[in-house]
């Protein structure tokens, strides 16, 4: 498939329904401690939020449910895949994207052909707490060249203006999560990264 290049990653429904009506196409849920049945009732309905808008869905860790409720794509992290079902997930037909942050994490990634590969943090990030330094454009230049045609995710303190610098060096995508859901005006800045991105 042919990937929107803005890729903005949400922990509520109640942000797809803020975000699809502008026009983004490709969104992730990553929700964290949820019971199982709310759980599943978001994902329900960040599925069908998505196909009403035409975009595609990707549900981060969760993929029993992911499987089960037809998402078209899944994201892991490293650890994730230590106790995921690829072959389960490749048998429902749902694409997969991997995180990787250093050599050894992207080889592991390359050997289960994703649709994608997410770098990061590209720079220093608020958002969860990393063992990895920022990365820098550098490497994401190094992760073009190493990954090919697979579309390359570069994440991590990502604004409008740094994705332009991460498309220039040679990221596909450009995600971000805090520069939307922190900033006063999350609407605006939506249009600011679906214009950068265009």
């Amino acid at each position: 498939m042919s990937f929107p290049r803005f890729y903005p990653i949400f922990d509520k429904t109640d942000w797809l329904k803020r975000a699809l009506p502008l026009g983004v196409k490709l969104v992730q849920i990553r929700i964290k401690d949820l019971a199982p049945e709310e759980l599943r009732a978001e994902l329900t309905l960040a599925r069908d939020l998505c196909r009403e808008h035409g975009a595609a869905l990707v549900v981060n860790d969760h993929w029993r449910d992911a499987i089960d409720l037809g998402c078209d794509f899944i994201h892991l992290g490293q650890e994730d895949l230590d106790i995921a079902d690829i072959p389960a997930i490749r048998r429902a037909g749902i694409r997969l994207g991997l995180s990787t942050h250093d050599h050894a994490e992207l080889d592991r990634a390359l050997a289960l052909s994703p649709e994608y590969i997410a770098l990061g943090p590209v720079w220093p990030t608020i958002l969860k707490k990393m063992k990895w330094e920022r990365q820098g454009l550098e490497r994401v230049s190094e992760w073009k060249r190493l990954v090919g045609d697979t579309p390359l995710v570069a994440i991590g303190g990502m604004t409008p203006e740094r994705a332009a610098l991460a498309y220039e060096a040679g990221a596909d995508i450009a995600s971000a999560v805090t520069d939307i859901t922190l900033n006063s005006d999350p609407e605006a800045r939506i249009r600011e990264w679906l214009k950068v991105a265009a």
